[in-house]
């Protein structure tokens, strides 16, 4: 079982390249994303050049969702996969989409409602590593690049399987380590010089999008990520690149 006590009075944590205390970073990655919250889409098609939403698919065909299925949506942000997942479970199904961020779940909810989901879409406010709901109470779970973000990512895995009925898959889709080493050095470059640039004039914010590349550069790599989910208690553990390593989709299993 995860323990639930509060950390250690100078205990660290990293946040970007940063060292923080541990009760920090939570607030500090909040202050991010309210931050940007308002730019987050447009800037996902900028930086990504529009891939993120083949990501997102391919992502959503792995998962595997029926009609019926209650899905889970961790750091659902503006709403993506919630908006996808509604769609598949249908109208005896139910999608809850949740972030920790304030912001950008309102953010979430307003798109939504613009497109005329909402009858089987719920909106919560929850931190990953204490979700507020029973065990065995969802057939899918997933997290689309938030788990970076989290500070005790083993805590956060821990309770996913735990809300997860037997039979049911946890799905991560996260930045990941790109593995063409010749294309590294380029790599670098457009993380760590053309991002903040870039966020700067489309979102009044270079320093988010500077510890956007120091974030995914201090996630696990896919092995490390596989491993951690397995002794999180997930079954038949397994992962797959997309385009190149940059992005990684990891699958777990309840049975």
């Amino acid at each position: 079982m995860v323990s639930r006590e509060q950390p250690e009075a100078g205990q660290t944590t990293h946040f970007g390249f940063q060292n923080v205390p541990v009760a920090e970073k939570a607030q500090r990655v909040g202050q991010v994303f309210h931050s940007v919250a308002g730019r987050y889409d447009t800037m996902n098609d900028l930086m990504s050049f529009g891939l993120h939403r083949l990501w997102k698919r391919q992502a959503i065909n792995l998962l595997r969702v029926r009609p019926g299925h209650r899905v889970l949506d961790l750091a659902s942000g503006t709403g993506d996969l919630a908006m996808a997942l509604a769609d598949r479970v249908g109208s005896s199904g139910g999608v809850v989409a949740s972030d920790i961020n304030r912001s950008m779940l309102a953010q979430g909810r307003d798109r939504l409602i613009d497109h005329g989901v909402v009858d089987n879409v719920d909106f919560v406010l929850a931190d990953a590593e204490r979700l507020p709901f029973p065990d065995a109470s969802f057939d899918r779970v997933t997290i689309a690049f938030g788990l970076r973000n989290v500070t005790r990512k083993e805590r956060a895995l821990a309770d996913m399987r735990r809300v997860l009925r037997p039979g049911g898959m946890a799905l991560i889709l996260e930045f990941s380590s790109l593995y063409l080493r010749p294309l590294r050095p380029l790599y670098d470059l457009y993380s760590f010089r053309v991002l903040p640039v870039m966020g700067r004039a489309v979102a009044g914010d270079a320093d988010s999008y500077r510890y956007l590349a120091e974030s995914i550069r201090m996630h696990p790599d896919q092995e490390t990520l596989r491993e951690t989910m397995a002794q999180a208690g997930f079954e038949d553990c397994d992962y797959t690149n997309l385009s190149g390593g940059i992005v990684a989709i990891h699958r777990g299993h309840v049975y």
